[in-house]
């Protein structure tokens, strides 16, 4: 943006509050709702500030549309899609109804928009999906869907509904995604659009959300999310997320499913610019371990993708935005990678930026009460000196929690070897119940401590490190539930309908979220 003018701090902070708006809901505030969130008795106010913006060169605004402000850097634009009706997520109901106008949304790479429609959506048959009661759901023209996708479906001729579809038998399975209604059944079912965007309606949410959530003044940026441990650690100690980022396309379908607000923004974090992040105090990040971990090559900072450098992008934010501080995550043997060199350069580099900087190696099964051997460093800074100094990380605890106290009761056939080629290898050292085995490539190791081997990325494909576990009904590997609950997720984390090996994946590149949720209430305590 060239030839900006200064802000006064008034106006910076209404153009801070309209970008976290858009970043969290996917849609600019109107007038009345900017005024609320500041506080003021008179909308002319917030009239003059948007002006004023408008002409200093830091927003755009067509007042001749609702919800059309923008800032001026933000390379999509504002686009109009009409809204022609309601979607009954429940009992269908009547086919399409009237004109209900327009919805101003952030174009999302819509090709034309001519394909795409909006409906309002009345009942709670998709809850599990994020799809709620008020909320508006955007939907591309199209008479064919795959399975597992949201649909507007069109029954018994003229009855409209809002479901995932599936092919089953000869017939049509209409699922709904609540666990207290049962699925539709048909033979003959019409197509009329796939939902490709939800557009929340923040006044109408029910209270019980899926994560934990606390009030307090400390914002975060969550980066290399994931699928939301991190954050989900942090907000359980008291921190609020305002933005978060992820490469993988797939972590935005399990993140968006769990998290009603700062949904996941799926972007190489190279091309998010600086400007555009909104405030925070704290930033948050698992940087990619591949280039350091034993699992991967090794390259560290000449890793050949080029994902041991990401850390530099995590420095140029740090030194640009100069937060409260700071917690990175990474395998352990970032602090011996090339003798010990690496992690001098990422120390030296994050206290010349002005940090005080302390680190240790945790493991799951002693600072998580997790069973689960999954050491990982915890990198913590702090700008304010009194705040290092009274920050300790978490004391270790008793593992009470035992491998059988997270396995599932009714496991899928599919998970287990009888029967299948590998099995042949496995059942003369895979013996006992309620031990945990390695398999490694070529051979089988129990695991004598028993607990878990840490969980990799590539367990799901029968690569290296595959738990494996003997029950009553034979051999089998660990489920992507077991393994979110060995990665200590909540029992009410959602995990969507996607496939295994990319839930394996994300799970393995996860963090232990009581692990992280200690050292969280550590950070918070020391600022107190």
């Amino acid at each position: 943006m060239a030839n900006v003018k200064p802000l006064t701090k008034k106006q910076k902070q209404v153009l801070d509050l309209v970008k976290n708006y858009i970043s969290e809901n996917g849609i600019s505030p109107t007038i009345e709702e900017i005024r609320k969130q500041l506080k003021l008795k008179s909308g002319s106010t917030i009239h003059e500030h948007l002006n004023t913006l408008k002409e200093k060169g830091y927003l755009s605004k067509n007042e001749n549309l609702p919800r059309s402000i923008s800032p001026k850097k933000e390379t999509r634009q504002i686009i109009e899609i009409p809204i022609i009706g309601r979607i009954a997520a429940g009992e269908p109901i009547d086919v399409i109804e009237n004109d209900f106008g327009t919805i101003s949304v952030i174009n999302n790479n819509f090709k034309d928009i001519k394909n795409y429609y909006a409906l309002r959506v009345t009942g709670d048959s998709m809850i599990e999906e994020g799809i709620f009661d008020g909320d508006t759901v955007i939907i591309k023209k199209q008479s064919t869907a795959e399975n597992g996708q949201t649909v507007v479906a069109i029954i018994d001729e003229e009855q409209a509904t809002l479901k995932k579809i599936y092919r089953e038998n000869g017939k049509f399975r209409l699922q709904p995604r609540n666990p207290n209604m049962k699925p539709l059944f048909r033979t003959d079912v019409e197509i009329r659009g796939v939902v490709v965007q939800v557009i929340s309606n923040i006044d109408n949410k029910p209270e019980n959300k899926p994560v934990v959530r606390t009030k307090h003044g400390f914002k975060t940026i969550d980066l290399f999310a994931g699928v939301g441990g991190i954050r989900i650690g942090f907000e359980n100690a008291g921190f609020k997320t305002v933005f978060a980022n992820d490469f993988d396309a797939q972590c935005k379908i399990t993140y968006d499913l769990n998290f009603k607000n700062s949904k996941l923004v799926v972007e190489d974090i190279k091309k998010i610019g600086l400007d555009d992040l909104p405030e925070f105090d704290f930033l948050l990040g698992g940087f990619p371990c591949q280039p350091f971990s034993i699992a991967g090559f090794r390259q560290g900072f000449s890793d050949h993708k080029n994902r041991g450098n990401l850390f530099f992008d995590i420095t140029e934010i740090i030194k640009n935005r100069q937060p409260t501080g700071f917690l990175l995550e990474n395998v352990k043997n970032l602090k011996s990678h090339d003798k010990g060199n690496t992690f001098t350069v990422i120390e030296e580099t994050l206290k010349n930026l002005g940090y005080y900087v302390k680190s240790k190696v945790l493991n799951s099964m002693e600072y998580g009460n997790i069973p689960q051997n999954r050491e990982r460093i915890y990198i913590v800074g702090f700008k304010n000196k009194d705040y290092s100094d009274k920050f300790s990380f978490p004391e270790p605890i008793k593992l009470t929690t035992k491998i059988t106290d997270i396995l599932e009761k009714q496991v899928p056939e599919k998970y287990y070897y009888n029967g299948k080629p590998l099995y042949e290898k496995l059942k003369n050292f895979v013996k006992e119940e309620g031990k945990v085995y390695q398999w490694r490539r070529q051979y089988v190791r129990e695991n004598k401590s028993g607990v878990c081997p840490t969980l990799t990325a590539n367990m799901g494909m029968g690569g290296h490190n595959v738990p494996i576990i003997k029950d009553k009904k034979g051999i089998r590997k660990l489920t992507p539930l077991e393994c979110a609950r060995i990665q200590g997720f909540p029992k009410n984390y959602i995990l969507p309908k996607i496939s295994d090996s990319s839930l394996y994946k994300q799970f393995g590149n996860s963090v232990s979220v009581p692990v992280v949720e200690a050292v969280a209430k550590q950070m918070m305590k020391a600022m107190k």
